[in-house]
């Protein structure tokens, strides 16, 4: 009899196991020569070399699959342990699998350019409407790159322009008036990561959502960087942006221009950068439109409602 031990290092616990241990249950029935405890993210198997050795194995696949889906299912888990081949579903216009397996895709003809743009690109811009998908996709392919071990972090920022709001009425410190300016970005992410990976990703600063202010004189290397909200940067918080490109790096800057909460007598980092370095070679830019809009069927209306008013 020999003492194995196994760390679940791509996967929440939760998810793994299943509600109430079911899934884990069922790994039990499925070896009963073996002995099996499970605290955390550690599986401890005492029992027969040969025995303990399969589990592992198989368990290894479980993982793998479950990292993959975000999900497993008890037909799956049987499936392995018995040498079946797993028929893994294939969807071209599929980015990631978010929270409990829900795949995450391109919708439009738009959201798929943003995905061919970023794989083709380091810099993209995505400009166009409100609920057209431009950060959520964007969020996506930074977390698909992080899952594949192509960027070794994430930096997600926004400019911190109040928006007809007082940021400075707020309760709190810097870190309490701004979370909630860049509460989006991190709903996005609770979409994509199970909530304990997603904390520990935050604590280990693998990534990172900040205001625009933080990213100055920083060279941001092996990373996917995100700028949300780029319609209200400055000419002059745009550029410092843009040059933080670090190698083997990737941008993603967002914006709708119809949106813009400047004052009026400041122009637009986003409208100047993407006048400016039109026929910069190494940079895609995708333009949203109306019809790109995925929110709710009304959304759509009220963008064409505002468009005839303007």
């Amino acid at each position: 009899m020999i003492e194995r031990i196994y760390i679940l290092e791509s996967v929440e616990p939760l998810t793994f196991y299943g509600v109430n241990n079911s899934h884990l249950q069922l790994i039990k029935n499925l070896f009963p020569k073996l002995r099996i405890v499970a605290r955390g993210n550690v599986m401890k198997v005492i029992g027969e070399e040969a025995e303990s050795e399969d589990f592992l194995q198989k368990i290894r696949e479980i993982e793998k699959y479950c990292e993959s889906y975000n999900s497993v299912t008890e037909d799956v888990i049987i499936s392995i342990v018995k040498g079946e081949k797993i028929l893994l579903q294939k969807q071209d216009n599929i980015i990631i699998y978010g929270i409990n397996g829900k795949p995450i895709m391109s919708r439009s003809e738009n959201q798929q350019k943003l995905v061919t743009g970023f794989d083709e690109n380091d810099l993209v811009f995505a400009v166009g409407p409100a609920g057209s998908g431009k950060t959520y996709i964007a969020i996506a392919l930074a977390v698909r790159a992080l899952k594949n071990k192509q960027a070794r972090r994430l930096i997600l920022s926004r400019p911190a322009v109040e928006a007809g709001e007082k940021l400075g009425f707020l309760p709190g410190d810097t870190k309490d008036k701004l979370d909630p300016y860049l509460q989006p970005l991190y709903d996005a992410l609770q979409e994509m990561i199970p909530s304990a990976r997603l904390k520990e990703y935050i604590e280990s600063n693998t990534i990172q959502i900040a205001p625009l202010a933080f990213m100055r004189g920083r060279t941001l290397n092996e990373a996917v960087i995100i700028l949300d909200e780029a319609q209200n940067t400055t000419v002059q918080q745009i550029k410092m942006f843009l040059t933080r490109l670090g190698t083997n790096a990737k941008m993603i800057v967002t914006g709708d221009t119809t949106q813009i909460d400047l004052p009026p007598t400041a122009q637009s980092g986003l409208v100047h950068a993407m006048k400016l370095l039109e026929h910069v070679p190494g940079i895609a830019r995708i333009k949203f439109t109306k019809k790109d809009i995925v929110r709710h069927k009304l959304v759509q209306r009220i963008v064409e409602a505002y468009e005839k008013s303007d």
